[in-house]
């Protein structure tokens, strides 16, 4: 039974080692802010941070995280205040929603590896996830705000 470390505390979560991180975060734990999207890794709504990197839970085995650091939304801020998620209210990024735990979960991996990082570098590293809304510009200038805070 793999042993998950998720917000820093330990579970052993009973199932299949080839289940989706996704699943076992939201189905087993209860820990629903990480968001099921297109289950192909294709659209990032569904990004934790494995080890400090931001990775898509609906593509990473609960084996390849069995022992490992996971930080969900619920577990980047004990009060909701960190940074990135301070600059997403004062740039009022969201307007569904339903992305933006993903979003500022890789943001917060972003400053964390690169606390000063250029336009160029903002745009490279988010990429990887998309907002049907389009708020791009917003979520550009929320990283940029929040890079002066980390």
């Amino acid at each position: 039974m793999p042993t998950l470390i998720v917000n820093g505390r330990s579970f052993s979560v009973d199932a299949e080692p080839e289940t989706p991180l996704l699943w076992a975060l939201r189905e087993h734990l209860g820990l629903t802010g990480t968001k099921f999207g297109c289950g192909a890794g294709l659209c990032g709504a569904c990004t934790v941070h494995l080890d400090g990197e931001a990775v898509f839970a609906c593509q990473t085995p609960i084996e390849a995280a069995d022992g490992r650091a996971v930080t969900t939304i619920e577990g980047l801020s004990n009060t909701g205040d960190h940074p990135v998620q301070r600059a997403w209210v004062q740039e009022q990024v969201p307007q569904c929603g339903y992305c933006q735990s993903g979003q500022i979960m890789r943001a917060a991996a972003l400053l964390a590896a690169n606390p000063r990082p250029t336009r160029e570098e903002i745009i490279d590293a988010m990429s990887s996830n998309l907002c049907r809304c389009g708020t791009y510009p917003r979520i550009i200038r929320a990283v940029e705000r929040a890079a002066g805070e980390v």
